[in-house]
């Protein structure tokens, strides 16, 4: 079923779903929706499932007309969603009806927004996955005029329902992100370790879903900043002979032979996603079992929402 043509297709827009999991060591990034939560919870939101298609878009801009009477959900950044000039809830299922007009005026709090519809959005899969990399051929921004289309699967039962507050994720707070440090922190000085930890790094404007450039205090190598190439887990920090950090993301390539001096935490990789360029950053240095309880607790938000909206319907 069509449900939306593209007006303007904003900043950066693209259907991203869980991600293509399993392809890393043919060399192809996993992609999928930057902030996972937001994304998951848009479709559920809708009615969907957690892992369906959605509507990644950056910034401001991006204009939709509806095609047809529609369930949507809004998650992610405050991008400031209208329906027909009129503000957009966010966090909750919302009907718009035929011949609406769907917008995002400007950035509020965040960086990113998710846009899930009942049913799923519909578009080509890619070694089993809808998410859009467009470096690898695999799908392409939206396009103005391009009209998308909702999936053919069933939908569940939207939650139309206010989404408590106090499960809604804090863009407007910027806590460190938290490290491990390794797997190469031996080629770089106390002092280089030390900068890293303690110094304050902006997101250079040269950066997207391939990677965050960091501008900042140069870390100080011991020994050089090639090493031999080895594989690169999502999130990970190399620092190259220039002395600044690049955080790796959904797009990076999968090996590379820079050193790294350590890898942001999946748990709060989602947080990163909402981080727009220029704005400032700092790291903290948790242990294993710290990152693991932070993997459980953001595992276990998810499924306290699932539980929250089974119990009101």
């Amino acid at each position: 079923m069509k449900a939306f043509k593209v007006i303007h297709p904003g900043v950066y827009t693209t259907l991203q779903d869980s991600g293509r999991a399993g392809y890393m060591k043919y060399g192809i990034p996993a992609s999928g929706a930057a902030d996972r939560f937001s994304a998951r919870v848009a479709n559920l939101l809708a009615g969907n499932l957690p892992e369906a298609a959605v509507l990644e878009t950056t910034l401001f801009r991006l204009n939709l007309l509806a095609l047809e009477d529609l369930v949507i959900a809004v998650t992610g950044g405050d991008l400031s969603p209208r329906v027909n000039q009129k503000p957009l809830p966010m966090w909750r299922g919302v009907v718009v009806k035929s011949g609406d007009r769907i917008s995002f005026g400007g950035r509020k709090r965040g960086f990113r927004s998710f846009l899930a519809v009942r049913g799923g959005f519909a578009g080509p899969r890619f070694l089993g996955s809808q998410s859009v990399f467009a470096r690898g051929l695999m799908g392409n921004p939206c396009q103005a005029g391009e009209i998308l289309e909702t999936a053919k699967g069933a939908a569940g039962t939207p939650f139309l329902a206010p989404f408590p507050v106090d499960l809604l994720p804090d863009f407007s707070r910027r806590a460190p992100l938290r490290v491990i440090l390794g797997p190469q922190e031996d080629r770089f000085s106390r002092q280089g370790i030390e900068t890293f930890l303690s110094s304050e790094y902006a997101v250079s404007p040269q950066s997207d879903r391939m990677g965050y450039r960091l501008d900042g205090p140069k870390i100080e190598h011991t020994q050089g900043a090639d090493i031999i190439s080895e594989g690169i887990a999502r999130g990970a920090v190399q620092v190259p002979g220039d002395g600044l950090p690049i955080i790796m993301l959904w797009d990076a390539q999968v090996s590379g032979g820079y050193t790294k001096i350590a890898n942001v935490i999946s748990a709060d990789l989602d947080g990163l996603a909402q981080v727009m360029p220029g704005e400032k950053l700092r790291f903290s240095a948790v242990t294993l079992e710290e990152a693991h309880r932070a993997l459980r607790e953001e595992r276990e938000r998810l499924a306290t929402v699932r539980r929250l909206m089974e119990d009101l319907h």
